[in-house]
């Protein structure tokens, strides 16, 4: 006859064979970025730049008047969210992420780049395709000619990274991130169009994938973020003069902690 107690162990151990292991990648990091100031745009004339009439076929409305074509600096929601800022981890250097990390890509759309901001790597590549075409205008019926034209960034100085016309729809540019004596550290990568100065786009260096870019409300979110205490910045190109601010996020295996992050 048995015990009651090798009864109980052998009961322990079927439940503890049942219960399903649970394993968590990490833990995640949501939360909002606002911004105390005020919406700010730049205007120009389409009548100014090639490609008056194709130009303002741009289906974000959002972007125009009339003649006039807007560059959207900073966006901000009722509530303070600050759209198109990023937040990124920056006390974790990932070596395999970095090697493996296939490129940022960036597509040239009815006179408009996009993304508007997002991350790159340095030393890995960074992508621009050609999408334009005007049938309705002879000289551009192949493609409407973009120069996407680079710059890393480190407080008032800039370097040119690539200057490269794509003259047809289709036509691609693939070129590296070139930051030099750890400027990637500080700066960032900035992209216009010498053929349209309000095609402009922004980007954070990052060395890992714990990042993401806010939305239109502010709001984001980060997975699979190493537990542990990490310093984190929230950036805009524009916004607090395009200043890093900085965090410390206390992040547990499987939980979820919440920042709130301002930039002034």
């Amino acid at each position: 006859m048995k015990s009651a107690l090798s009864v109980m162990v052998g009961v322990a151990a079927v439940a503890l064979v049942a219960a399903p292991l649970t394993s968590y990648a990490g833990g995640t990091i949501t939360g909002k970025v606002t911004y105390a100031g005020q919406p700010q745009q730049k205007e120009f004339l389409f009548s100014k730049f090639p490609n008056p009439k194709f130009c303002p076929q741009n289906p974000n409305k959002s972007l125009m008047d009339g003649d006039k074509r807007f560059l959207k600096q900073i966006e901000v929601s009722k509530d303070g969210g600050l759209k198109n800022a990023v937040v990124a981890i920056v006390d974790v250097e990932d070596k395999a992420f970095v090697d493996g990390y296939a490129g940022t890509e960036v597509v040239a759309a009815f006179c408009e780049f996009q993304p508007f901001s997002g991350i790159v790597v340095n030393t890995r590549p960074f992508k621009v395709e050609n999408t334009d075409a005007d049938p309705g205008d002879p000289k551009s019926v192949a493609g409407v000619l973009h120069n996407p034209h680079s710059f890393t960034v480190k407080g008032t100085t800039s370097a040119t990274g690539f200057n490269i016309g794509l003259a047809k729809k289709g036509d691609k540019l693939d070129k590296p991130v070139t930051f030099r004596g750890g400027a990637e550290k500080e700066g960032y990568y900035r992209l216009q169009c010498d053929q349209h100065e309000f095609m402009q786009s922004f980007f954070l260096p990052v060395s890992n994938p714990h990042f993401a870019v806010a939305k239109d409300d502010g709001s984001f979110e980060i997975k699979d973020v190493p537990a542990g205490k990490h310093k984190v910045v929230a950036w805009h190109p524009f916004a607090g003069k395009a200043k890093k601010v900085e965090f410390e996020v206390d992040v547990t295996d499987g939980g979820t902690a919440n920042l709130k992050a301002e930039i002034k």
